[in-house]
């Protein structure tokens, strides 16, 4: 199945499109394959692909259903549960920032929804932890040194888009974790966080 790549598909971040120059029959058949082997890791890299597409939306929630119902054991955490029609968007942004040393702080972003004030309205918060963005974020949900954003309107990780500003140094994170917020809020989108 991952013949056209030169490293298994479990170690290659989404940002790095591995099944950009594949046509899309050839996505189509690898999608097959992936629900047939319950192999989440390859489904998720083929609807990612159809995200940086701009395929419809209907087309990616019905994959991210086929996906979640044969492989939801292997499917990794950086794709997201539910169509968010800015992905892209946030993928290009963030892949403008890079950290200068490692260290223990994770960028994380979550998906907000705002649709108590307007039909479909989302953001996005943008955030930095010692912890990792899953613990993170649960800890929003419990009201454990909550965001108010994330702990009324927090939907889901967008971890993705950051993978690459993982275990970076503090003096990096506080810059990044700003500045992608204010990048983020340049390009439109509805954004918190990002103290």
């Amino acid at each position: 199945m991952n013949t056209i790549l030169a490293a298994p598909l479990e170690k290659v971040l989404p940002a790095a499109r591995p099944l950009r120059a594949i046509q899309e029959y050839e996505l189509e058949v690898h999608f097959r394959g992936a629900l047939a082997a319950r192999d989440g890791v390859t489904g998720a890299h083929c609807i990612h692909e159809w995200w940086m597409r701009n395929a419809f939306p209907s087309r990616i929630e019905a994959a991210l259903a086929q996906l979640w119902q044969h492989a939801a054991q292997s499917i990794p955490e950086w794709l997201p549960m539910h169509y968010v029609s800015w992905l892209a968007l946030v993928y290009e942004v963030a892949a403008k920032f890079q950290a200068a040393k490692r260290g223990r702080r994770n960028i994380y972003l979550v998906r907000l929804d705002y649709s108590d004030r307007g039909s479909d309205l989302q953001g996005i918060y943008v955030g930095m932890t010692a912890y990792a963005p899953a613990q993170r974020f649960d800890q929003h949900k419990a009201g454990i040194r909550a965001a108010g954003s994330v702990l009324k309107r927090g939907q889901e990780l967008l971890i993705g888009p950051v993978l690459h500003l993982q275990h970076v140094a503090q003096a990096d994170a506080v810059c990044i974790e700003r500045n992608l917020a204010i990048a983020l809020a340049d390009a439109g989108l509805l954004v918190d966080g990002g103290h």
